[in-house]
């Protein structure tokens, strides 16, 4: 029985669309660790990028659920939404805090598609998850904040026209509260990247156009502040809800695609004289993975929900991430098992569904993190740091 589905036209379109972008395509995007840019650009042209820019943007005017039923299609697809998922959530912070000016100024060119925002600049080599310790500077110079410090695991920096960047104004060491002191800047990467920023790709076990970006004395127009100064860490996190839904349904549609696969390839491998899938050691991991899936889905549904009628969620979008990410692992396992040696082999594009999705366990967040978060949050036990 299918499942039920929110937005089932948008869910059919870009099927659709993805269509026309099949195995071979992404097979070879991964083996040249190369960047989608038709497929984005498909995507931007069809309007899907902008689902979430209100119509006076010239966006779409929808809701997280919508969002969220684009990237589930995409990944069930076979296809990665990584490649330009981060514009639904990196865009919150803008239409959230920007000022009008910065709203009119940036959000109908990004809901065009003559300008990219798919890149975040929040994690350091020195501070991990703890986001209080980033080091990166901003400092004052009349009309401009002049940068310096260090990014690492900033994605999609070399294919974007905009960056998203957490600096500290104030060092933490001269505020009350470690929160406090740092700021979000809109940097104009056309115009930064040889003046003062250099950007150099990290080579992963995945294609993620991944890399380390460096400030040296990069200038900065103050006019592209976000919000006001200092205020920074609570505009970051008023965007992790949203982005922790949006990827838990990409998780969702990584597990549907990894058990529409392994279904399939059950019913029609035949050793020993029958389909494999008879084999309740293997049918049963194909259910069990099935069920986990369509439990998870639950819970990112209700997160969903909760997010669009504007009601606090933090921890069931935390919950909802962390299911389907631990979903879409346990059934890319099951998958990988089911298909045996052919599960390694390149072209049945099951191992780098298995790389992609992996991902998930670490970022945009950790599982333990988020264990973390539920034990003291929601539980009440004490802090372990």
């Amino acid at each position: 029985m299918p499942e039920e589905r929110s937005h089932p036209e948008v869910r059919d379109a870009v099927a659709r669309l993805c269509a026309d972008y099949p195995d071979a395509y992404w097979r070879d995007k991964d083996r040249d660790k190369a960047y989608p840019l038709e497929f984005v650009q498909a995507l931007t042209d069809a309007g899907y990028l902008s689902v979430l820019i209100p119509e006076q943007y010239d966006g779409a005017g929808m809701d997280l659920a919508a969002a969220c039923a684009v990237l589930e299609e995409i990944q069930r697809s076979g296809a990665n939404g990584a490649a330009c998922h981060a514009q639904m959530y990196i865009m919150g912070s803008l239409l959230r805090h920007g000022n009008e000016a910065q709203k009119r100024k940036y959000l109908p060119d990004i809901a065009s598609g003559a300008l990219r925002l798919q890149a975040f600049g929040v994690t350091e080599p020195g501070s991990g998850t703890d986001t209080t310790r980033i080091k990166t500077r901003a400092v004052r110079d009349g009309d401009d904040y002049i940068v310096s410090g260090q990014k690492v695991f900033i994605s999609r920096a070399e294919h974007s026209d905009l960056l998203l960047l957490l600096v500290r104004t104030t060092s933490r060491d001269e505020v009350e509260k470690p929160t406090q002191g740092m700021s979000v800047l809109l940097v104009d990467l056309r115009d930064a990247i040889g003046n003062g920023l250099t950007v150099r790709p990290l080579e992963t076990m995945l294609n993620h156009a991944t890399t380390e970006l460096f400030f040296d004395q990069l200038r900065v127009p103050a006019e592209n502040l976000i919000g006001e100064e200092g205020k920074g860490f609570g505009y970051i996190l008023d965007g992790m809800n949203a982005e922790r839904i949006l990827i838990a349904s990409e998780c969702i549609g990584d597990a549907r695609w990894f058990i529409d696969r392994a279904s399939g390839y059950a019913r029609e491998r035949e050793v020993f004289g029958a389909p494999i899938g008879k084999n309740q050691g293997i049918q049963f991991p194909i259910a069990r993975a099935h069920v986990q899936t369509e439990a998870a889905a639950l819970m990112v549904d209700r997160a969903c929900r909760m997010f669009d009628a504007g009601e606090p969620c933090g921890s069931e979008a935390n919950m909802a991430k962390l299911l389907a990410a631990d979903a879409s692992w346990a059934a890319a396992d099951m998958c990988l098992q089911t298909h045996g040696g052919y599960g390694f082999t390149v072209e049945y594009d099951i191992e780098r569904k298995f790389r992609e999705t992996r991902l998930y366990q670490v970022a945009p967040i950790s599982t333990n993190l988020i264990l973390s978060n539920i034990a003291t949050h929601v539980l009440g036990l004490p802090k372990s740091f």
